[in-house]
This record gives structure tokens, sequence and C-alpha cells, in this order.
């Protein structure tokens, strides 16, 4: 009995993309900690980043159960929970609802109204909207959802400040035009999956040639876009330095992508490289706010 239920908990908890909610939290704890002039309150800081975390849960979970007929075509996600039987999709639905439910609770309770609108809001555009639509409506399915993958910085900086402001709008807009050239090379991995699951994906709707041009330019807006927070002064040096050595790599993968004839390898290499390159840009966001503290509290 106790190893079928810790079997449960491991489906359940693979229902969850728990890779995928650990870079959201992150992001939002790195836009909870650059709003703060200091130490973020406690509560504030747990409850947050549980409320943000079990709502991006809830919308893993839920595209799952949208996405199972999917699933079972595509090589990449036939060991996913529902798929291989380990879950039933009645009790899929009750977890993912519960966590939701639990998730916007925590953030009414215990943080603020505004952030747990703008969550609720980055949950039904991700689980809904472009699960349920975009997602099989138009090759820019990505492009338009990516809004709600986009928020979690935004989501972490209102719960401290209680307020959409420029610099948050800012980290947002980052992850929002990372979010293409993301996805657009793996799509390219499995543009035959994706036919095959009649997904209108950029690679299968308009060909390799094209997607990859558009990963190219969206990388080049990217690198653009991310020396923004130094020029408003968001950030220091020690950030510039960081966005800069990142994104000459970033477009050093999609130039490599565009010139090269059989993209499949590359495709995944600069797919793996963009969860590096975001995971690292806001280390630097984080490291650079902290030094430039420090400067100001003991040496100006």
């Amino acid at each position: 009995m106790s190893s079928l239920t810790a079997a449960n908990w491991s489906q359940y908890y693979n229902l969850t993309k728990p890779k995928v909610v650990f870079l959201i939290v992150f992001t939002a704890m790195v836009g909870m900690l650059l709003a703060a002039d200091g130490s973020v309150p406690l509560d504030i800081f747990v409850f947050g980043l549980l409320g943000i975390g079990f709502a991006a849960a809830s919308g893993a979970a839920i595209n799952h159960v949208v996405d199972e007929h999917i699933d079972r075509i595509m090589e990449r996600t036939r060991n996913r929970p529902l798929v291989s039987g380990g879950l039933a999709q009645k009790n899929a639905v009750i977890f993912a609802i519960s966590l939701g439910v639990l998730g916007i609770a925590l953030l009414v309770l215990f943080v603020n109204v505004l952030t747990a609108i703008l969550t609720f809001f980055a949950l039904v555009g991700y689980a809904l909207i472009y699960t349920m639509y975009l997602k099989r409506a138009t090759p820019q399915n990505i492009v338009l959802g990516g809004a709600a993958g986009a928020a979690p910085p935004l989501l972490g900086w209102t719960a401290v400040t209680g307020q959409v402001e420029t610099e948050a709008l800012l980290l947002f807009l980052i992850i929002f035009i990372w979010t293409p050239p993301h996805f657009w090379a793996l799509a390219i991995r499995r543009r035959e999956e994706y036919a095959k699951a009649d997904i209108p994906m950029l690679p299968v709707t308009h060909g390799v040639d094209f997607t990859k041009v558009q990963i190219l330019l969206y990388t080049i807006l990217l690198f653009i876009v991310t020396l923004m927070p130094f020029v408003i002064q968001m950030s220091g040096l020690i950030y510039l330095a960081g966005a800069v050595s990142l994104g000459i790599g970033f477009l050093y993968y999609a130039v490599k992508l565009y010139r090269e004839k059989e993209p499949n390898v590359i495709a995944m290499k600069t797919f793996g490289y963009s969860i590096f390159y975001l995971s690292v840009l806001f280390g630097f966001l984080l490291a650079d706010h902290y030094v430039r503290l420090i400067i100001r509290e003991y040496f100006l």
C-alpha cells in the first residue's frame, strides 16, 4: 500500500510539470526581490510563491487533461501520467482545480487581491485560452499565449508592491519575447509529431526555413529588450555584462540554427540554451540588485 501511495504521489507530482513550475517560481521570486528595496516580508515571500506556484501547477495539470489525446500521439509525451494510465482523468481534474483554488486563495488571504486577480488571469490564459483554443487555432499560438507564461515576475513584483510598475512590465516583456525562439526551436525538432497531432505549430504551417528566420529575428529583439533594464537604470554593470554575454550566446545558436541544413540537433541545443539563458539572466538581475544595495548601504 505504501509503495502504491508513493507511486500515486509521483504521478501527481509529474502532472504539475515540476521543471517548468520551478522556473516560474524562480522568476516570480526574482520579481519579488527586485521590487523590494531591502528584504521581502516573510509572509509575502512564502505565501506569494506558494500561491503562484500552486496556480502554475494547476495550469500544468489542466494542460495534461486537455491534451491527453495529443500526448498519446507525440513521442515525447507518451509517458505522461494520464497517457501511461498512472492517473485517472477525473482525479487529475480534481487535483488541478484544487491546486488552482488553493493558490488563488493564498494570494487573496495573505498577499493582495491584485496579485490574485493577475494570477487568475494568467491561469485562465494558459490553461483555457492557450491550451484549449490558441494552440489549435493559429501558428502564432506561442506568441499570443506567451503572455500567461511571461506573467510570473510581474506577479512577484505586485505581490510586494501591490501595483504594476514599469520595471515589472519590462520583466514581463523579456519573458514574452524569449518565449517564441525558445519554443519554436523545440517545435522544429518535433515538427513531424505536431503535424501528426494536427497542431499548427509554425514549422508545420510555414516550414522550417521560415521558422528559423523568426527565431533569429526574435533573438535579436530579445537582445535589445534585455538591455533596457540597464538603460532605465533598473540594473547596473553586472547585469549589463551578463545580458550581453548571454545574448551573444543566444545569437550564436540562432545564427547557427539559421544556417544549418539539418536543424534537428542544433534546434535542441538552442532549446536547451534558451532555458539556461533565462535562468542565468534573471540570476544576473538578482546579483546586480543586491550588489547595488550593498554599495548603497555601506559605501555611499
